[in-house]
């Protein structure tokens, strides 16, 4: 019978070991190893229990190992150690003197290129860029990445439905497309749809229109959606207060959820934060998981624009990602195009390295300095008449059709919300010499709007972002 001191010896230099053995036992790809088995390391050894150390406190890995891998862990610690041992999967929050060993991990290992075979491009609405193995893991998304390869790895299983959510340009999208593509690469056959809610609506309206004239339209509606293996329905929170939309996606939802095929969701807000969600999809959309996405924070942002500068020759240097880093604030959509911007600019100009000099010269009309972020009338006013594409004398006048009445109220809203120094006088002087009262009014009516028509919302959130996409 070996010493504790031997079997420690032993499984410490054949721990790398062990996970190489576990990775072909189990078949995993790249993208699984790295992930769930390459940062595990050996912590120790005692009383028959080996203790593997998990990098971060991450509670949903700890679960998912101890659920997925245990048994393959069980037996290969053994075969090493000549003896039979029982494991533990340890965090770093569980072990106090950790640092003081100097035991550290990298928690975000190197992804390896992964291949992707270009079939996967025709599974239905899946788009091919976005991939797990170009997703960059950091602290504000490694919990929902985690929950999302758990997903893809074992649809129908591990969390059904997943409910992703968080701010625009976070990410949302591209886990969604990433899960179908793992299904489709690793499980061939496969009946995968990604679908926006707005998508799903319009095709909700034209079967019911359609479905007058031929009573098979609707039918064929319904096999289409509640007959597929996994189902990625993005912006679920636009399909709320539709009443016949939700009330199809109601049913489908319980179809799929009772057939055991997976349904990942996502949305701007956790269930509990939206107000006019009935309690029967509360219940329902919160009887999975629901992972978080936060914005970025530095690192994470820096290690997002090296990626993407790994596809091009031209050389740039760290500060003009840190010049884009300190200005794009939490939004990816936004720090990717700024990339694109500062590479344009590079290629027009024959750049041949870009500096922070370079970068803020480029981006100089992308970016606001601080005093043009300052909501003021004028901008209000001027994207109110863009995004509804009426004049600002219409806006402005006291004409009182449907077309100006809505975008009139909005500019009242957002004025009082966002412009600094401001009252109802001030805001009715500004918008045609209107009453305070009426701007009191205007201001009710979307407030009350925003209660019970999602659209109002939906446009109220893009409004507000074109007029000052920091807010």
């Amino acid at each position: 019978m070996p010493t504790a001191e031997t079997v420690t010896q032993t499984l410490s230099a054949h721990f790398e070991d062990v996970k190489q053995q576990i990775r072909e036992d189990c078949g995993l790809t790249n993208i699984s190893y790295d992930t769930w088995i390459f940062p595990l390391s050996f912590l120790s050894y005692q009383d028959g229990v080996v203790s593997i150390l998990i990098p971060t406190d991450n509670l949903l890995q700890q679960s998912y190992l101890e659920k997925h891998y245990i048994d393959f862990f069980r037996v290969a610690l053994s075969e090493q150690a000549g003896i039979n041992v029982d494991v533990s999967f340890v965090l770093p929050k569980d072990t106090p003197s950790l640092k003081e060993q100097g035991h550290e991990t990298d928690p975000f290992p190197e992804e390896e290129e992964a291949a992707v075979t270009s079939s996967l491009s025709d599974f239905s609405g899946l788009n091919v860029k976005y991939r797990f193995d170009n997703f960059v893991v950091g602290g504000n998304n490694n919990f929902a990445y985690s929950a999302a390869l758990a997903v893809a790895e074992s649809p129908g299983d591990a969390y059904n439905p997943l409910f992703l959510y968080g701010g625009p340009g976070l990410g949302k999208t591209h886990l969604m497309h990433s899960i179908g593509h793992f299904i489709g690469h690793n499980k061939p056959g496969s009946k995968i749809l990604y679908v926006t809610s707005e998508h799903f609506t319009n095709e909700v309206i034209e079967a019911i229109r359609s479905g007058q004239k031929d009573s098979k339209i609707m039918s064929r509606f319904r096999e289409k959606y509640r007959t597929v293996d996994v189902l990625l329905l993005d912006d679920v929170q636009f399909i709320i207060g539709k009443e016949s939309t939700q009330e199809e996606f109601f049913h489908t939802f319980n179809a799929l959820k009772e057939a055991g095929k997976q349904i990942v969701l996502s949305s701007d807000k956790p269930p509990k934060q939206m107000e006019t969600l009935e309690e029967r999809f509360r219940s329902r959309f919160e009887s999975g998981l629901i992972a978080d996405i936060q914005a970025p924070d530095y690192e994470t942002k820096m290690a997002i624009m090296k990626k993407l500068g790994e596809q091009y020759p031209v050389e740039i240097d760290d500060g003009a990602f840190a010049y884009i880093a300190n200005n794009i604030k939490s939004n990816i959509r936004q720090l990717e195009g700024a990339f694109n911007k500062i590479i344009a600019f590079s290629r027009i100009n024959n750049v041949p390295r870009i500096t922070e000099e370079i970068a803020a010269e480029a981006l100089k009309d992308f970016l606001y300095p601080d005093a043009d972020r300052i909501v003021t009338y004028q901008r209000v006013i001027d994207t109110i008449c863009e995004h509804f594409s009426i004049s600002k004398d219409e806006l402005l006048s006291s004409k009182r059709s449907a077309e100006v009445v809505l975008p009139r109220q909005l500019a009242m809203y957002i004025s009082r919300k966002y412009v600094p120094n401001n009252s109802y006088k001030e805001i009715g002087k500004e918008l045609g010499g209107k009453d305070h009262t009426t701007v009191i009014s205007g201001e009710k009516r979307v407030i009350d709007l925003l209660k019970s028509d999602s659209e109002v919302e939906r446009t109220l959130d893009i409004l507000i972002k074109k007029i000052n996409p920091s807010l």
